[in-house]
């Protein structure tokens, strides 16, 4: 017998991963605006991390690094050996097993001094199985103008493991791919000269009109004159005031704990791999009717022997299939909401009729597709 059912099941629950996230604040009767700190919603134009790139090796590995295959490891390893004054080295007996090649990767974070040490990632490049207590040898990270900017070396963490035989294996996390905490030690400075500057550019994290416009006058208070002005959705351009020119960081320790309330745009997210759903309280909903039934259908298969008597001279055995359906249509509800509705309301209605998440999911795109939804809809 085979059972098969579809349905749209009701209530409104929130099942496994299919979970709905609604942020609105507008239900919780709250007076207080929120703020946030200038440091933490925009940067100085100039302070950002640059990113470090390097290739290596690691060895120490207990017979899982690179295979015979990888041609690139095995020359690796004939460099360094002939740097460190081994010359006659076969290359058909060299063994990798134990050594894997790898590109190591570094943030080297804004106002980075020498003698500094920095994180860095290592990922293989070739088959190795795993970099599980492996060491990096010394490897320099080269920025994109091809310069050394520090130099990695040291015992890598790995996060998984992996382990098997020949029937069965198992793996946890990515045993390919590790870190080294506080592995790279800075060599050299990306110059940064704020004394000499007249003028600081400071950069929105998310472009926004009215946050730059509130920025603006945040600071300007904050100073008592009008040193700071908007240049575009993104940026201000903030002249030095006269008692901040030899000490540009009293400036921007004085200014970068300025409380700004940031304003954002009216957003939907959806997440359909997870049914996941995000609602900004800022979202509205014109004026729409909506629908929701429930379906379910029902199908029985159960297969009629007919088969001769007992010692019969003639006959023969037959199988006739005998299906059952049933269709059950749930009686649709119809829900109207006004003009100008929150998102509180919009919820509270669907939840009445009785919907789940990746029910809600097509209803938003069904909403936006009739234009009554006032938001930017965005599906990841």
């Amino acid at each position: 017998m085979r059972n098969l059912v579809l349905q749209n099941k009701k209530p409104f629950l929130l099942v496994g991963k299919i979970v709905l996230l609604i942020m609105f604040s507008s239900l919780l009767n709250v007076t207080d605006c929120f703020c946030a700190r200038l440091k933490d919603i925009a940067s100085v134009q100039g302070l950002r991390e640059n990113q470090l790139v390097g290739y290596g090796l690691v060895v120490g590995l207990a017979g899982t690094g690179d295979g015979t295959q990888v041609k690139f490891t095995i020359k690796s390893i004939r460099n360094i050996m002939e740097r460190m004054g081994i010359i006659s080295i076969d290359p058909n007996q060299v063994k990798v097993k134990n050594v894997a090649a790898v590109l190591v990767t570094a943030k080297m974070p804004p106002l980075a001094k020498i003698g500094q040490k920095i994180d860095v990632v290592v990922s293989s490049l070739g088959d190795a199985k795993s970099l599980l207590g492996g060491t990096l040898v010394l490897t320099p990270l080269k920025g994109i103008d091809g310069k050394v900017y520090a130099l990695a070396q040291g015992p890598i963490s790995v996060g998984g493991y992996s382990a098997g035989g020949a029937g069965a294996s198992v793996q946890k996390n990515h045993p390919t791919a590790g870190r080294i905490p506080n592995g790279a030690t800075v060599e050299r400075e990306i110059p940064v000269d704020l004394l000499s500057k007249k003028e600081l550019k400071i950069n929105l994290f998310r472009p926004d009109f009215t946050t730059v416009g509130r920025a603006v006058d945040a600071i300007n208070d904050m100073l008592g004159a009008p040193f700071a002005r908007a240049i575009d959705a993104e940026t201000i351009s903030l002249r030095v005031p006269p008692e901040f020119e030899d000490s540009p960081v009293s400036l921007m320790a004085t200014i970068e704990n300025v409380e700004i309330s940031p304003d954002n745009k009216a957003r939907v997210v959806l997440d359909e791999r997870t049914g996941t759903v995000v609602m900004g309280k800022d979202v509205r909903i014109s004026t729409v009717a909506i629908a929701h039934g429930n379906l379910s259908i029902q199908i029985k298969e159960s297969p009629q022997v007919s088969q001769p008597a007992p010692f019969a001279r003639q006959g023969q055995t037959v199988v006739t299939p005998g299906t059952e359906l049933e269709v059950n249509e749930g009686g649709g509800k119809l829900i109207v909401l006004k003009q100008g509705s929150t998102i509180g309301e919009l919820v509270s209605a669907l939840n009445a009729v009785g919907v789940t998440p990746r029910d809600l999911i097509a209803i938003m795109h069904s909403i936006k597709a009739s234009g009554a939804l006032q938001a930017d809809l965005q599906v990841i």
